[in-house]
């Protein structure tokens, strides 16, 4: 489904594709950059990596017929397909960290960025990935990972990409298919790969406040539901810190 456009550099993939959007761009395209200077996570964090070492990539979506009150869903969706990708391709033992982080023993592999986009056509997404693939220790933080550190180091951001958009056209298809009811599939499928789910947690918001409990659930709109003694507490966005099994 998707007609992928080669960048040698660029800004950010997902600024490129969302002005592709607003001047009509179908749903399916894609960029694909070698290097990505100001490449930008959730909370506006800036992300980077040396040209070539990794996947850096935006898709357009248009999901017309899923009401607008699922679309909270394709964030934790893309996550979904990224941990698919990986593990399908590579056999490396990918987890989720809610929302989307993509995780290998607690150290981070993959970041994913969902916005929305208005557009003349109507309301569009841009899901963009950015996914560690060959960088060697000294070119991560401490809390990163790549593919090639976790042993699957014949694998190229070529290949991963190959396998991320297959895997992100298939559940995308079934999700839209089922005008986004996250019980069709989606919801079990994330529950089932998300390694934040049964841990104690501590949600970090923006400022200074945080709070600390058991990630209980994900409830009907992708929320986490965290259980904070007798009560039970929705979070809609934070810093997941995970503390420990409970």
């Amino acid at each position: 489904m998707w007609q992928v456009r080669r960048v040698e550099e660029t800004g950010s993939t997902n600024v490129d594709v969302a002005e592709l959007a607003r001047s009509g761009a179908a749903e399916g395209t894609a960029v694909v950059a070698g290097y990505q200077r100001t490449g930008r996570g959730r909370l506006d964090r800036t992300w980077e990596a040396p040209p070539g070492s990794s996947l850096a990539v935006s898709f357009l979506l248009r999901p017309r017929d899923v009401p607008v009150e699922r679309w909270p869903w394709l964030p934790l969706l893309v996550g979904v397909a990224a941990v698919d990708a990986v593990v399908g391709l590579t056999g490396v033992g990918a987890k989720l960290k809610w929302p989307n982080d993509v995780l290998v023993d607690e150290r981070k592999l993959a970041g994913i960025l969902v916005e929305r986009v208005d557009t003349p056509q109507g309301a569009a997404a841009v899901a963009g990935i950015g996914l560690n693939v060959t960088q060697r220790r000294d070119q991560l933080p401490p809390t990163a990972t790549s593919l090639f550190l976790e042993g699957a180091a014949g694998i190229q951001p070529a290949e991963m990409l190959e396998a991320l958009g297959d895997r992100l056209a298939e559940r995308y298809a079934e999700w839209h298919d089922h005008r986004g009811d996250p019980a069709a599939g989606i919801a079990p499928a994330y529950r089932q790969r998300c390694a934040t789910l049964g841990r104690q947690v501590r949600v970090e918001f923006p400022g200074s406040d945080a709070a600390e409990g058991v990630a209980a659930d994900i409830d009907d709109t992708g929320r986490l539901v965290l259980q904070t003694g007798t009560e039970r507490r929705v979070i809609g966005a934070g810093d997941i810190v995970h503390l420990r099994p409970v």
